[in-house]
């Protein structure tokens, strides 16, 4: 919403609006409250929840790991940037729990547990610590699972690590400027010049997935308006792997589509092709 305020006030002056970091990473506010509860309190029957914790500079990163008896694999789990585990961890477990993986899931510093000051370069950082970490314990069993922002994130550690079993991507995107004129509507395009900061410049999902040979598996929802289908495509197409798979998810906007009845059959084959290999 405040991107698309940005957006109107920049169209009726006519003149550039700058994308920076603080329009994609929204860290908790000081003295905000967040609802109250935490993970599991929506009953986790098929998880035993661990606390993970690990030190990242001058940041303590904070989660939890959700296991099962007999379960194979493990998914790596970066949420969008209104993700906090507490508040919104029980529906990833929800989804993913009939596929029999574990779930590691940790807040983004200066999101809910976890301390520190985000950016876009300490999250990249912050997202390859975490994948060691659980890599270290279950050696190349680890699916990384990105929604929205998260996938930007997700895509860059299956980037960076080979070691990454599987990559999923939920409601995706090209790159932020495109992301910033999907949401300017077309006839603002001849009145206002997107720019995009440096920092920001450096994402870019069609790089990331360009750059990843292993199974992947694309989720979008049809009525995105935030990420749209065009856009996820893109990503898609740029894998370069016989082994990838794309679900467009019916009647579904941004935040809709992990829940959805539509992939949880395809998510669940994802992984048990994954578990076989």
């Amino acid at each position: 919403m405040k991107l698309i305020l940005v957006l109107m006030v920049a169209m009726l002056s006519g003149c550039a609006v700058q994308i920076g970091e603080g329009s994609v990473v929204r860290p908790d506010r000081k003295g905000e409250a967040r609802p109250a509860g935490q993970v599991g309190d929506a009953g986790t029957a098929a998880y035993k929840l661990a606390p993970v914790s690990l030190a990242a500079d001058d940041a303590q990163l904070n989660g939890v790991s959700a296991s099962g008896d007999g379960n194979a694999l493990t998914v790596l789990y970066f949420g969008g940037n209104g993700f906090h585990l507490d508040e919104h961890g029980d529906h990833v477990l929800a989804a993913v729990g009939p596929c029999r993986a574990d779930v590691v899931m940790i807040d983004y510093r200066g999101y809910g547990r976890s301390t520190g000051v985000p950016t876009i370069a300490t999250m990249k950082a912050d997202a390859l610590r975490e994948f060691d970490l659980v890599n270290a314990r279950v050696p190349g069993r680890v699916i990384v699972h990105g929604q929205s922002l998260g996938s930007f994130i997700a895509a860059y550690v299956a980037q960076q690590r080979p070691a990454v079993r599987g990559l999923i991507l939920e409601s995706t995107t090209t790159n932020a400027r495109d992301w910033a004129n999907n949401m300017l509507p077309w006839y603002a395009w001849p009145f206002v010049r997107v720019e995009v900061s440096e920092s920001l410049k450096g994402i870019d999902n069609v790089v990331a997935a360009s750059g990843f040979a292993g199974p992947a598996l694309v989720l979008e929802g049809s009525d995105d308006k935030v990420t749209p289908p065009r856009l996820a495509r893109q990503v898609y197409d740029a894998l370069p792997t016989q082994s990838k798979r794309m679900v467009m998810v019916p009647d579904a906007g941004h935040n809709g589509v992990l829940s959805s009845a539509a992939v949880q059959p395809a998510y669940c084959e994802f992984v048990q092709q994954l578990a076989a290999r």
